[in-house]
């Protein structure tokens, strides 16, 4: 036993000797030193933080050549070989990390939402949480700055622009049909479920030159890139049910989503102002494949959905009631890869495919129509350094679209068109410091049914005045082909055209952001036609044009008031159009000039309940009066919806939920419609166009079922 003692004594003073004393200071550029910097040696666990002063030492019992590792955050990691014995009296020389999170960011014209954002405005998924969207992505998008209430078409309308003039991209691949079917007057949704997205980017002007085919903004939506756990949701409504499945395997994963709606049991509690044949009934489902592959990613995402309804609808033209059917069915399927290879190299590729229907019946009148759209992208970068990064890349958009009008005994209209749009585009993002970050990029594109080709510079710039605050600078020329509705019956037609300036400042500092911004859009060979409506018999050509401007702010404060959230909204415009068959200049049936809205979401914990609340106001919108002799002269009365949500966790895993739109009952208006002729009064009989419903209610019942067994939808209602 004693000579164990002994041999312990030993070998533990050869330990004492064995070891090596590390020591150094850690500084920035400027000679300053950097406090709390990890310093180690690769491969042990022996290692120091920097002190205020910037020193570090420690022991170790490594010898020979090692690799000294000093990181800390915002700064690059640095790697020193060398013998352990000269890791004495070191001075270590941080350089800033050009990419860091505290880097300026250029985000005119940009709203993010989603963990892979260096700021996120909204937190993942957030925006469709609010109070009165149902899930909808449009709807709660309704809600930012930019953008104009639009209930009788539930499209987004962003600064002065049509429904059209917006594109949706799912993993960077476009949307051809972005809307469930709807008629005139009678909204639509978003077709994609916020289940499986795990960001969004909606960019209100001025975006990169990677994305064409849009005047007036971009709609961006990521599919997660890879599932946390295996999980299962169940969903029970008024309208309908629901069920979700994600499995996840060792790189691989899989998740599917399906739902049923039926309007028809919530209408015998809560009737609506149309009167309904069918209510609206509809089966869709998304599914997204994962898989991670040895230098990159690989997804697959598809939806479809098939709808129907019909209604009898009041009619400004008619004695009786006009009765409409529609029946719809789509299918969109992408495929993408993103990946790295060589050295800095970043490969983006992918392809799309979006198929619609339609068959739509206007009392005796019967409308088939079809949509083929495929989209086929390739992108490759190259970062040279922190300061540097290239990028460049291919689009083409195919779209095949046929249609047949058929008029018992008058006429029957058949025309069909198919359109390739080849572009490339080049970008350089080009970061000066930590302060000052340019992007210049050009976009060029060949429409062989136009025959026509249009180059399209873009440039945008920010500049950081402090560590919580920025300005941004973005400048695009835009194009865009005319919408089917007009190609269908003049293909002589030209690209409409659109040139955006934006000035950005945005604050963000202790969960609190503030965003300033201020543009003006003029538009260009826009399409004007005569007569009431578009036809074959009308004369289509580019002789409009117009402008919009406008001021927009966001406030959004998540911690003055514990378990409280809200984000306030206000939009300004000034715009006016010649286009369609205005004979003047005159501002936008579907443009109000000021829109004001909050959203707020309140945790009770002794309740264990979430409360939403939403409300919504925008002035009159202008509307033409032909019983007037002055063009656009009338404008509705101001809208106002104020919405509410209530979210109760029954367990952890399961959700009781109830919401009402417009629960004060306004009586909004839209807008109104008025007969193409006088009657025997000289006066032209008009009708009100006004919301489906005056209410809206919603009752779900939400479980979960996971791995971990706490996680919910909550995020997701």
């Amino acid at each position: 036993m004693r000579s164990i003692f002994i041999l312990s004594i030993l070998f533990f003073s050869q330990f004492l000797c064995a070891q090596t004393e590390i020591s150094g200071r850690v500084v920035n550029v400027k000679g300053k030193p950097v406090m709390g910097a990890n310093v180690f040696i690769e491969g042990t666990y022996n290692g120091d933080t920097s002190k205020e002063d910037g020193s570090f030492s420690f022991s170790t019992k490594a010898s020979g050549e090692r690799t000294l590792l000093v990181s800390f955050l915002s700064f690059k990691t640095t790697r020193l070989p060398m013998l352990v014995s000269n890791m004495k009296a070191l001075n270590i020389v941080l350089k800033e990390d050009l990419n860091a999170l505290d880097a300026v960011i250029l985000n005119a014209g940009s709203f993010q939402a989603g963990a892979a954002s260096k700021v996120s405005v909204l937190k993942p998924l957030d925006i469709v949480t609010t109070a009165g969207s149902a899930g909808n992505i449009i709807a709660a998008l309704q809600t930012l700055p930019g953008t104009q209430v639009a209930g009788e078409s539930g499209r987004l309308l962003v600064r002065g622009g049509e429904a059209e003039e917006t594109q949706t991209y799912v993993d960077g691949l476009r949307v051809a049909q972005p809307y469930s079917a709807s008629v005139q007057n009678v909204p639509s949704r978003g077709r994609f479920s916020p289940f499986l997205f795990k960001g969004i980017s909606f960019q209100t002007g001025g975006y990169s030159a990677e994305y064409g085919e849009a005047l007036s903004g971009v709609l961006l939506l990521n599919t997660e890139d890879e599932a946390e756990q295996n999980k299962t949701d169940i969903s029970l409504m008024t309208v309908g049910l629901g069920i979700g499945n994600t499995q996840k395997w060792k790189n691989r994963s899989l998740s599917v989503n399906a739902s049923y709606i039926n309007l028809a049991p919530y209408m015998l509690v809560a009737p609506q102002n149309l009167d309904w044949n069918k209510p609206a009934e509809s089966i869709s489902g998304e599914a997204v494949y994962r898989q991670s592959l040895k230098r990159g990613l690989w997804k697959t995402y598809a939806a479809f959905d098939a709808s129907r309804f019909d209604f009898n609808r009041e009619s400004v033209e008619l004695e009786s009631k006009e009765r409409i059917d529609l029946k719809n069915n789509n299918f969109y399927l992408n495929t993408s890869y993103l990946g790295n290879f060589g050295d800095r190299w970043e490969l983006n590729t992918g392809l799309s495919y979006g198929y619609g229907t339609n068959h739509i019946n206007y009392n005796t009148t019967k409308i088939n129509n079809s949509e083929n759209a495929f989209h086929l992208k390739l992108k490759v970068s190259k970062r040279f350094s922190d300061h540097i990064k290239l990028s460049a890349g291919s689009d083409l958009f195919s779209s095949k679209f046929d249609e047949t009008i058929e008029q018992p005994e008058i006429s029957t209209f058949i025309s069909d068109f198919h359109t390739n749009i080849g572009a490339i585009y080049t970008e350089a993002d080009i970061l000066f410091n930590k302060n000052f970050a340019l992007k210049l990029g050009v976009r060029g594109s060949y429409n062989d049914y136009l025959d026509e080709t249009r180059i399209s510079p873009r440039l945008s710039m920010a500049y950081k005045v402090s560590n919580s605050s920025q300005f941004s600078f973005a400048y695009g020329d835009f194009t865009q082909a005319p919408k089917a509705d007009y190609l269908k019956y003049n293909e002589e037609l030209s690209s409409e055209k659109a040139s955006h300036y934006i000035v950005n400042y945005q604050f963000n500092k202790d969960n609190r952001f503030l965003r300033l911004e201020a543009y003006y859009k003029k538009y260009r060979d826009l399409v004007t036609y005569n007569g009431n409506e578009n036809s074959y018999l009308t004369a289509l050509q580019n002789s409009g044009d117009g402008y919009a401007g406008g001021l927009e702010v966001f406030y959004r404060d998540g911690s003055s008031i514990k378990n409280l959230e809200y984000w306030v909204s206000y939009s300004y415009i000034d715009s006016e159009r010649k286009f369609k068959n205005y004979p003047v200049q005159t501002t936008p049936n579907f443009v109000a000039n000021h829109t004001l809205s909050m959203v707020t979401k309140y945790w009770i914990s002794n309740l264990r309940s979430q409360v939403g609340l939403t409300n919504t106001f925008s002035s009159g919108r202008p509307y033409n009066n032909p019983n007037q002799d002055s063009f656009m002269s009338s404008k509705t009365k101001s809208y106002n919806n104020l919405s509410l949500s209530w979210a109760y966790l029954l367990s952890k895993q399961k959700i009781l939920y109830f919401s009402v739109s417009n629960v004060l009952g306004t009586k909004n208006v839209y807008g109104y419609e008025y007969a193409s002729s006088a009657d025997s009064n000289g006066n032209f009989r008009r009708q009100a166009i006004t919301p489906t419903a005056d209410r809206f209610f919603f009752v779900g019942f939400f479980w979960t079922i996971s791995d971990d067994k706490k996680t919910n939808q909550l995020d997701n209602l």
